[in-house]
């Protein structure tokens, strides 16, 4: 599968795509164009066999900071459910939640506003020694509660943190990031694509079937309304895996101590 694109690049090594924003000159705030490629990438996903994990990052010196005011009014406005382009971008978080693959974002320089939320849409956060993140929205006359938000960060920080930060618009930097757990690690932001790496490799080492379902039921199970109704999803998700090859694999590998070699089956 190949994609053609102006405002992000998609490369694919082998099971993995390193998805880029690519508007450096204008540290890779988002226009109506970059909202349609990322739209038509995520969706893609859904029934992509072939990429098991996306790797989500900014070119030149910012992950992505926000909406592009400059250019924002200069286009046709898109229908977006009937929200104009505030339901147009908003579809992109849902379609990132919605696709079965694991997001890896690597966060450098600034992230903020609508880039901020690409952040928390992501299921894992690294983050290098320059990533500041802040709720930009509240600066401009608007309301923080936007672009999910309002749903991801006080699930991920808890919520006086998530208040904090949403109520004042004050930047976090990747130190407070990493002891609030909104990152999972900092490194130097030359080191960020190696440290992606890493997860990488575990992540592929699992069968494709248990990490797509992770992916699903952590989703759910963070919404779930009792442990009754998480542990119905565990046992459907569980019966789906112990149907596929890899499974029978997977315990004849244990037992032969090996390492296996799941073909997604």
């Amino acid at each position: 599968m190949t994609y053609a694109y102006e405002t992000i690049a998609v490369e694919v090594t082998g099971d993995v795509h390193w998805l880029t924003l690519n508007r450096p000159q204008a540290l890779n705030a988002i226009t109506t164009q970059m909202v349609g490629e990322l739209s038509d990438y995520f969706g893609r996903l859904f029934h992509d066999r072939g990429c098991r994990i996306v790797v989500m990052r900014g070119a030149g010196r910012a992950f992505c900071a926000g909406l592009d005011i400059k250019a924002h009014g200069g286009e046709e406005p898109p229908f977006g459910g009937g929200f104009g382009f505030q339901g147009y971008l908003a579809d992109v978080y849902l379609r990132m939640r919605r696709c079965p693959q694991p997001i890896i974002a690597l966060i450098h320089g600034a992230a903020s506003g609508g880039g901020f939320a690409f952040a928390l849409a992501s299921d894992i956060r690294l983050a290098g020694e320059s990533a500041k993140m802040n709720a930009a929205f509240i600066r401009l006359g608007l309301s923080s509660c936007d672009m999910g938000v309002s749903y991801f960060l006080p699930r991920v920080v808890g919520l006086s943190v998530a208040s904090e930060l949403m109520m004042t618009g004050r930047f976090i930097d990747a130190r407070r990031a990493l002891a609030t757990g909104l990152v999972s690690e900092v490194v130097s932001d030359d080191a960020l694509g190696s440290l992606a790496q890493s997860y990488i490799d575990d992540m592929l080492a699992t069968s494709p079937i248990g990490l797509r379902m992770t992916k699903e039921g952590l989703g759910l199970a963070v919404d779930a309304p009792s442990l009754e109704a998480a542990m119905a999803i565990e046992n459907r998700n569980q019966l789906l895996c112990a149907a596929s090859e890899d499974f029978a694999e997977g315990l004849r590998a244990f037992r032969e101590k090996r390492r296996p070699v799941f073909r997604g089956r």
